[in-house]
């Protein structure tokens, strides 16, 4: 069974904030109908062909998920991986990402895995950028 596109929620504190940091951090673009806000509702970017991103006020996340807590800033339940195909990418997303009011959390650096950079978006969710040898 095969699921089109997948998205992955992440609750996220400003909207704004968090749309800026996505379209300008990570080059994403975003899709749908233009809220009142002038954001769109709900407010998810292309990822690929195959996966969205949702970004979902943190009291919306939590009518969603129901009975279950969302965890605190700073206790991560996941990493978010993007593969790059060159070091100088990783560079280049990691400082776009700095720039865009993300908080470096490991520099870009050779690791066994490959060529990589550990960041956090606004609200603390982490992505990892890497371009493994070939």
């Amino acid at each position: 069974m095969t699921f089109a596109p997948m998205i992955i929620s992440l609750p996220v504190s400003d909207r704004a904030t968090s749309y800026r940091f996505y379209r300008d951090g990570l080059g994403l673009d975003a899709e749908g109908e233009l809220a009142d806000d002038g954001f769109p509702e709900p407010l998810q970017f292309v990822v690929n062909d195959g996966l969205r991103l949702m970004l979902i006020p943190t009291g919306g996340f939590g009518w969603v998920i129901g009975r279950h807590e969302i965890a605190a800033r700073g206790i991560s339940e996941c990493v978010l991986s993007l593969s790059v195909a060159a070091p100088a990418d990783v560079d280049a997303i990691t400082e776009r990402a700095r720039a865009a009011g993300g908080e470096v959390v490991t520099e870009p650096a050779t690791q066994p895995w490959g060529y990589a950079a550990l960041f956090a978006d606004p609200d603390g969710h982490l992505w990892m950028v890497s371009a493994t040898p070939e």
